[in-house]
C-alpha cells in the first residue's frame, strides 16, 4: 500500500511505525472472513481492510473525521485479522495510532462522551469501581434489563494466602478482576502453594492501561504503564515469573516493552517486565503441573478469549491442561470469533456486543456442557450475564 503521511505525523515514532504497517497490507481481504463485526454488518468499513483505508486517509490528511471515528469505535480489537493475515499486518498496533488520532474528531454526543469519561475515571480505580458496582447492586431491580446485565456482581474479597517457598511468583490482580472475580487468583495461590511456589501480589499495582489504550487515550495508558513498572521493578529480580489470570491484562503487560520503547527512562525496564510475564496456562505447562478435575463437573465448553488466542497466540494450552485433569472438552463451533465483551465494548456498543454474545453462547451450549470455561474476567462476566450454564475461569476448575 503506497502511503504519504502528513508531515506532522510522518517523522514521529508512531507515524513511522504506522507507515511501515500500512505498507505491509496487500488489500487481499482475507481478514474480513474472520472479522466478527464485518460478518455481523456486512459493511466493508466494519472490517479490517476498510478500517485500514480509513486510518490511511486520516494519517495522510493529518486530521480525524467522524466516519473513521465511528468505525474504529466499532472494532473489537479482537485481532482475529492478525491470525488470518498472510502478510503479517500488525493491525492492533495501527489501531492504537488511529484511535489516538480519532480522539481529535470531536464529540460523539453528550451521553457517549460522559460514559467514556466515567469509564476511564472509575473502572481502573478498584475502590471507586467497587463502590459504584455495589451501589448498582442495591438498585439493580430498577435498572433496564440491558444495563442490569452489564453490571457485575460484586464478589466477596478473598485474600491471597501466600506460602514461604523459595520459588516466588507474582500474580497480577488487575482492576475489574479484584471486584468481579477475586476468587480466581485466590484459588491459583492455593494450587501453586501446594506445588511449591510462593505467590505474591504487588501493593500499588494499577490498571494495566488497556482500557485507556482502547479508548484512544495513549497518554493515560502510558502513565498507568509507567506506574506499574515502578511498582513491579523492585520485585522483578527475585521472581520466577509474573503471572496473569486475566488474558486481557496479560496481553497488554506483554506489550509494555513495545509501548514504552521510545521512553528512554522506561524502555529497558518495561522490556524486562514484559519478558517475565506469562499467562498462567503457559506457566503451568512450562512447569508440567498436573491437576485433578472437580467431582461434579465432567463436560467443559472452552471459550478462548481473543486476547489469549489472537493477542498472546497461546493456543491449545488450556485445553491440554483441562484434558490432563480429566475433563472432556465438547466441540465448539467458530471458536476463533469474539464473544463481544472486549473490555468496555459491551457498554459502548451494546447492540453488536449482544449479537456476538448470543451467537457465542449458542455455539458454547450446543453440546450441553456442564460448565463454560474461559480465561478472562471480561468474557466471564459478559457470557454469564445471559448464560443458563455456569461460566467459570478455568483455574477454578482445577483440584
Amino acid at each position: 500500500m503506497q502511503t504519504e503521511l502528513h508531515p506532522s505525523i510522518a517523522d514521529t515514532h508512531s507515524g513511522r511505525r504506522a507507515q511501515e504497517i500500512l505498507r505491509s497490507c496487500v488489500h487481499c481481504g482475507f481478514c474480513n472472513a474472520t472479522c466478527p463485526t464485518y460478518l455481523a454488518t456486512g459493511d466493508e468499513l466494519d472490517g479490517p481492510r476498510g478500517r485500514i483505508y480509513l486510518m490511511k486517509e486520516m494519517l495522510e490528511a493529518g486530521e480525524a473525521n467522524a466516519v473513521a471515528q465511528n468505525h474504529l469505535d466499532r472494532c473489537l480489537t479482537c485481532r482475529a485479522c492478525e491470525t488470518t493475515c498472510p502478510s503479517g499486518v500488525a493491525y492492533g498496533e495501527l489501531l492504537e495510532v488511529g484511535r489516538s488520532l480519532a480522539e481529535s474528531a470531536g464529540s460523539r454526543g453528550f451521553v457517549t462522551d460522559v460514559i467514556r469519561r466515567w469509564l476511564k475515571a472509575v473502572v481502573p480505580d478498584v475502590r471507586a469501581f467497587r463502590r459504584w458496582a455495589t451501589l448498582g447492586g442495591w438498585v439493580r431491580w430498577l435498572l433496564p434489563v440491558r444495563l442490569r446485565r452489564q453490571l457485575p456482581e460484586v464478589a466477596e474479597l478473598r485474600p491471597i494466602v501466600g506460602s514461604t517457598h523459595e520459588r516466588k511468583l507474582l500474580v497480577l490482580e488487575g482492576c475489574v478482576q479484584q471486584v468481579a472475580t477475586p476468587t480466581v487468583n485466590a484459588a491459583l495461590a492455593e494450587r501453586l502453594g501446594e506445588r511449591g511456589f510462593q505467590v505474591l501480589t504487588a501493593a500499588g499495582e494499577a490498571c494495566c492501561g488497556s482500557l485507556n489504550l482502547h479508548l484512544g487515550d495513549e497518554g493515560g495508558a502510558r502513565a498507568q504503564m509507567r506506574h506499574n513498572v515502578d511498582v513491579l521493578w523492585p520485585l522483578l529480580g527475585e521472581l520466577d515469573a509474573v503471572l496473569s489470570t486475566a488474558s486481557g491484562c496479560g496481553v497488554t503487560y506483554k506489550d509494555y516493552g513495545r509501548l514504552l520503547a521510545d521512553d528512554a527512562d522506561y524502555a529497558d525496564k518495561a522490556a524486562a517486565l514484559s519478558a517475565k510475564v506469562l499467562d498462567v496456562a503457559e506457566f503451568c505447562e512450562r512447569e508440567e503441573l498436573q491437576f485433578d478435575r472437580a467431582a461434579d463437573v465432567e463436560r467443559v465448553a472452552w471459550q478462548a478469549p481473543c486476547t489469549l488466542q489472537h493477542g498472546q497466540q497461546v493456543n491449545g494450552t488450556v485445553e491440554r491442561l483441562l484434558e490432563r485433569a480429566g475433563y472432556a472438552l465438547v466441540d465448539v463451533a467458530d471458536g476463533h470469533l469474539c464473544c463481544g465483551s472486549a473490555g468496555t465494548y459491551s457498554v459502548l456498543q451494546p447492540d453488536l456486543s449482544e449479537r456476538l454474545r448470543d451467537a457465542k453462547l449458542n455455539a458454547l451450549c450446543a453440546n450441553t456442557p456442564d460448565v463454560i470455561a474461559t480465561a478472562n474476567v471480561g468474557c466471564q462476566t459478559h457470557l454469564a450475564s445471559a448464560s443458563g450454564i455456569p461460566v467459570r475461569h478455568w483455574v477454578e476448575l482445577l483440584r
